[in-house]
């Protein structure tokens, strides 16, 4: 058949009905567009919203605008959105392995985080670029120190990455420096043999055998087969001196003008005095049987039968570990309940801000089923959810979710509806008065304003009607029989005329 014969068959189908299924329900009273051929294509578009949407072999490819954002999606191997006004892109490539970002300022690629392009507009400074495929190769310009290369573990200059200042190393672990806060550590064989330096700051250790480590008036260390034997005294500089010791397994102890601590053959028993808290602690076969009693909190943990940790805006609970937990935090602006069983396998969580009057609350059972409420008052219900009750993110949503959801249910507050079942083999719209459905290729039904449309495979059958005219047509054809108010031309009730609208 020829191409252009084929286009216009498929174009015989196209039917005016109410705004489409979408991520979220339309207005009403919007003229629109849905053509489908399941599962070829499934085409919905609002001209008035600036809304379309064009899906071929149900969920795999997308096409989607709206106003100036723009969806394209191969799912799962590529999902792009881009924004024409503010001149950004986002590209995942099976999420969350790669991803790429391009703003006005910016340009960022990754793969698994491990690489790494990353490209930065900074006005007057021009284009900056780092790239780090880790461990293997890092590269950028630090501001202070200028431009650095890393070939692991042959040789590397790094600055102002890892939170440190500078590193640097040759064939490590047999040679490395790293620079903080004027602090520089030298390592040997790392980490067996290091030296320190700095202003009024010296040490060195040979581990785990013995190290010390002091810097007037700040502090000074020591342990002798570390983690038998340690002993610390730290924040000399401070109105919160604390001295540790600790010979471990027998007996730990932290001493400071704001807190006690004490173990003795950890983790069997412990006790510990903070006074700026005002609370006590006593650990019992930690941390399995604790108590805390104070004024900002109070706990009771009796692992794995109950714990209940209460503090001043939040609270904690669980019983029969991990069967049930109970969470909520409550402020002067926001309030959080949660509730869960066994971690993921249910969760209700609903967040509240008081102050502005929203809510948003998220239901889900793995793996058969995700239930939303945003802010906006949409609701939406989805099966099943292998995932989603596991990695709420929303790169699963866009990606990955719609290839395995049989079933959609989304709706409002003001009754507007959408269901989807089986990528739209059956779908249903309800906003207001206006309604429209379609098992395809079975039925479809459309009553929007005044208009009806009503067909059977297609438009083997289909009756039409509107405020003047009603009319009836078979096997596809272009023209039918009209009755009622007489039409342009003179046709009247009963006579064959092309229809006008199709």
């Amino acid at each position: 058949m020829p191409v252009k014969a084929i286009l216009a068959f498929l174009l015989l189908l196209i039917a005016g009905v109410s705004p489409l299924f979408a991520d979220e329900i339309p207005s009403t009273n919007q003229e629109g567009t849905i053509f489908t051929l399941w599962p070829l294509i499934d085409y919905r578009s609002s001209p008035r919203e600036g809304y379309s949407n064009l899906s071929i072999l149900g969920p795999l490819f997308k096409f989607q605008w709206r106003g100036e954002e723009r969806d394209l999606a191969v799912r799962p191997f590529f999902y792009n959105t881009s924004n024409s006004r503010e001149e950004t892109s986002k590209t995942s490539y099976l999420y969350p392995i790669a991803s790429s970002e391009k703003s006005r300022d910016t340009e960022t690629a990754q793969i698994l985080k491990l690489y790494q392009d990353n490209n930065y507009r900074k006005g007057e400074e021009g284009k900056q670029r780092d790239r780090m495929l880790f461990p293997f190769y890092i590269s950028g310009k630090s501001r202070k120190y200028g431009p650095y290369t890393s070939v692991f573990p042959f040789y590397g200059d790094l600055y102002e990455r890892f939170w440190r200042d500078e590193y640097h190393y040759v064939m490590f672990p047999l040679y490395s420096r790293t620079v903080k806060n004027g602090t520089t550590s030298r390592n040997y064989l790392y980490p067996l043999v290091s030296t320190l330096e700095g202003d009024k700051e010296s040490g060195f250790q040979i581990w785990p055998i013995y190290g010390q480590s002091a810097k007037e008036g700040v502090y000074n260390k020591r342990f002798v087969l570390w983690p038998v034997y340690m002993e610390e005294n730290i924040g000399l500089d401070t109105t919160n001196p604390t001295h540790v010791f600790n010979l471990f397994p027998f007996y730990t102890s932290s001493e400071s003008p704001n807190r006690s601590s004490r173990h003795y053959m950890w983790p069997f028993f412990g006790h510990t005095v903070d006074r700026a808290k005002k609370s006590e602690e006593w650990d019992y076969f930690w941390p399995f049987l604790v108590t805390v009693r104070g004024e900002s909190r109070n706990m009771n943990r009796y692992i794995p039968f109950y714990s209940e940790d209460r503090r001043k805006e939040n609270l904690k609970q669980w019983y029969m570990w991990p069967l049930y937990s109970h969470e909520e935090l409550l402020s002067a602006s926001f309030k959080q309940e949660r509730d869960r069983i066994l971690y993921f396998l249910y969760s209700d969580n609903e967040e509240t801000w008081s102050l502005d009057g929203k809510s948003r609350r998220r239901v889900a059972l793995w793996p058969l089923f995700t239930y939303k409420r945003d802010e906006r008052g949409m609701h939406t219900f989805a099966f099943p959810a292998p995932i989603e009750p596991i990695v709420d993110r929303e790169g699963i949503e866009k990606v990955w979710s719609p290839l395995w959801r049989l079933y959609v249910h989304k709706w409002n507050d003001d009754d507007d509806s959408a269901v989807s079942v089986l990528w739209n083999l059956y779908w249903h719209e309800h906003r207001k008065e206006d309604l429209a459905f379609e098992l395809f290729p079975l039925v479809s039904y459309s009553s929007e304003r005044r208009f009806t449309n009503f067909a059977l495979f297609k438009g083997l059958f289909r009756y039409r009607q509107d405020e003047a005219d009603k009319s009836v047509s078979f096997f596809w054809l272009p023209f039918g029989i009209h009755w009622g108010k007489p039409v342009a031309g003179g046709a009247e009730g009963g006579q064959v005329i092309p229809r006008s609208k199709q």
